[in-house]
């Protein structure tokens, strides 16, 4: 029985559900941002970009035959350059997403500073008197 005890003790602290939670939340935002790259940024980018596509780009190592059977073998580094650009893009929209939410976000509460210490008040103190002879 301990050991079931210590599983649903771990299984329910704040950590791991706090972390279940924003897991599944960034499964369901993940379409939302995928969308925004693809429909809204993306479509300006490559017009001023007149359709460069380097996805075509790559280095053959070995050409490929058709008669013979044998496959082109080729790093496709293009396509690699495609996925680093979309995602700098991605994570950028990802970053004004989440600087307009937290301008909505209301601000948190200004914290007054704590009284200083007792040691340091008599410390003053006895500054302040030295001060006065």
């Amino acid at each position: 029985m301990g050991v079931i005890q210590e599983f649903r003790d771990f299984a329910m602290k704040g950590n791991v559900v706090d972390l279940a939670v924003g897991v599944i939340m960034g499964a369901a935002f993940a379409p939302i941002v995928s969308s925004l790259v693809d429909h809204v940024i993306m479509p300006p980018i490559g017009l001023a970009m007149a359709g460069l596509d380097f996805s075509a780009l790559k280095f053959v190592l070995q050409q490929g035959d058709a008669t013979k059977k044998v496959a082109e073998v080729a790093i496709g580094y293009g396509q690699f350059l495609n996925t680093i650009i979309k995602f700098m893009i991605t994570a950028f929209a990802i970053f004004l997403l989440v600087k307009a939410m937290n301008s909505v976000k209301a601000p948190a509460p200004a914290v007054e500073a704590a009284p200083p210490p007792p040691s340091e008040l008599y410390l003053k103190e006895i500054r302040d008197a030295l001060v006065k002879r």
